[in-house]
C-alpha cells in the first residue's frame, strides 16, 4: 500500500475536511489506486520523447495562446463596480475558515 489511513487522515485534518471512517477507507483505495497507475507511467520509456514546455502552443494558423501584449491595468474602482459587497478598496466576501 502507497498511502496509509494516518496519511489521510493528515491531510484530511491539513484540508479541514470532516471525513467519516468509511469516507476515510474509500479515500485509502482511491489515492493508492492512483499512486499506482502513477509508478506504472513512470516505467514508460520517454527517453526518445520531445520534452514540452507547454501543452499548448503557438504555431501559425493553430496558435492556442493570445499574444501577450502589455496594457494598462483595471483600476481599482472598475474592478470593484460589480462587486456584490465591497469595502475600503476590497472585495468582502463571507468568512470561510471557522479554525
Amino acid at each position: 500500500m502507497k498511502i496509509t489511513e494516518q496519511e489521510v487522515r493528515r491531510v484530511a485534518e491539513l484540508a479541514n475536511l470532516a471525513l467519516t471512517e468509511d469516507e476515510i477507507v474509500r479515500m485509502t483505495q482511491d489515492m493508492d489506486g492512483i499512486l499506482t497507475h502513477i509508478d506504472k507511467l513512470s516505467e514508460l520509456d520517454t527517453s526518445n520523447v520531445e520534452p514540452m514546455s507547454q501543452v499548448l502552443y503557438d504555431a501559425e494558423e493553430t496558435a492556442t495562446l493570445r499574444a501577450d501584449v502589455e496594457r494598462k491595468p483595471l483600476g481599482n474602482a472598475d474592478a470593484l463596480a460589480n462587486a456584490p459587497v465591497a469595502g475600503q478598496g476590497y472585495f468582502k466576501v463571507p468568512r470561510v475558515i471557522e479554525k
